[in-house]
């Protein structure tokens, strides 16, 4: 269901090389709120979305969370062909707390003391980490782990890919390395890991939405395999199950957005105005339909269709021309911002 052959332009969009430009920012930006608020994260969805995609500088913690799990993803995606080290993790670790850390915990660097307690939400069934003067010890043993060979190459050695990532999703949780930051690191470590094994469509799978809606299941699950011998069935079972839904959450999802794109071609392409439009520019006008009053800037075209600020802007201006969008008298630092009219959807019907 997401490795191997399989494509995301068999059930989305018309070419393999679209799916970054219209799926996997929006999927990215889902995961890093989802992970942010899991971890205690509180602004809207709405103002997180609009902070990453127009590029605005965090205005609190909350937002500096989200950022730092947006380019934590982006990170593990830039890395997912190198191996793991005790140095990366400590990358991670710093991009994920960034100017967002507590417990007197610095960014980058293991915890240099003991007192330290895990509870779950209501405080109870108390954890010890692991002393402190072990962790370089504990996660030089996972990178060997993590970077060992586990195909089915030799039968008598093989871990499943997937059991794997959430093997090491667990012991980041239970080696606690980091005063703070701990969860964001691990799922962060999962997704590497997963996507490493060859696993890509989990470049848009979102699986702390469905941890964070079943927080209790997922802390107990860290709860009965420390209390049973460290069976890790419990927790391997937990995420196996979040993994499945997450995924089925996808399917739904792209489903919606191919219904969506071509029943918007399909209405576009009747009218005269299409023939005078570029790939670009109707998505930029399926997003305006879709959402009235939306702004849009040069930079943020850009980092979505991967083209320069000046081929956004003259794209951009060319749909002012056409009187399809209106560019504001506001400005988003320098930046011009054009909008979405209310009537754009009467508009393209006339025309």
């Amino acid at each position: 269901m997401t490795g191997g052959g399989r494509k995301i332009s068999d059930r989305l969009l018309i070419s393999t090389d679209e799916k970054n430009r219209y799926l996997v920012k929006s999927l990215m930006m889902e995961e890093a709120i989802t992970s942010a608020q899991l971890e205690g994260a509180s602004t809207t969805r709405e103002i997180a979305k609009e902070m990453l995609q127009k590029d605005l500088q965090p205005k609190d913690k909350s937002q500096q969370m989200i950022l730092n799990n947006y380019l934590l993803m982006e990170k593990v995606l830039e890395k997912k062909d190198d191996g793991l080290s005790v140095e990366f993790i400590l990358e991670l670790h710093e991009i994920a707390t960034h100017q967002a850390i507590e417990n007197n915990a610095v960014a980058g660097e293991l915890r240099q003391h003991d007192n330290i307690i895990i509870t779950n939400l209501y405080n109870e069934n108390p954890f010890y980490p692991p002393a402190a003067d072990t962790l370089i010890s504990r996660l030089t043993h996972l990178c060997d782990f993590a970077n060992a060979d586990h195909s089915d190459r030799d039968p008598n050695n093989f871990i499943h890919p997937i059991v794997k990532a959430i093997i090491l999703h667990f012991m980041i949780g239970y080696i606690h390395p980091f005063g703070d930051g701990n969860g964001r690191t691990a799922r962060a470590i999962f997704y590497w890991s997963i996507i490493k094994s060859g696993y890509w469509l989990f470049e848009y799978v979102s699986i702390s939405k469905l941890i964070q809606e079943k927080r209790g299941d997922y802390d107990k699950s860290f709860v009965y395999t420390e209390t049973d011998d460290f069976d890790i069935t419990y927790f391997i079972y937990n995420q196996v199950e979040t993994i499945i839904k997450a995924v089925q959450l996808l399917n739904e999802y792209v489903d919606k957005k191919q219904k969506d794109f071509y029943e918007f071609m399909d209405w576009v392409n009747k009218s005269p105005v299409s023939k005078k439009l570029n790939r670009e520019q109707l998505e930029i006008l399926k997003e305006a339909v879709r959402s009235p009053g939306r702004e849009f800037t040069a930079k943020q075209t850009s980092d979505d269709f991967g083209i320069t600020s000046n081929t956004a802007r003259k794209y951009l201006n060319e749909l002012v021309d056409l009187d399809l969008l209106v560019q504001s008298t506001k400005k988003i630092g320098k930046a011009l911002v054009y909008l979405a009219p209310a009537s754009l959807k009467s508009k393209l019907n006339k025309s």
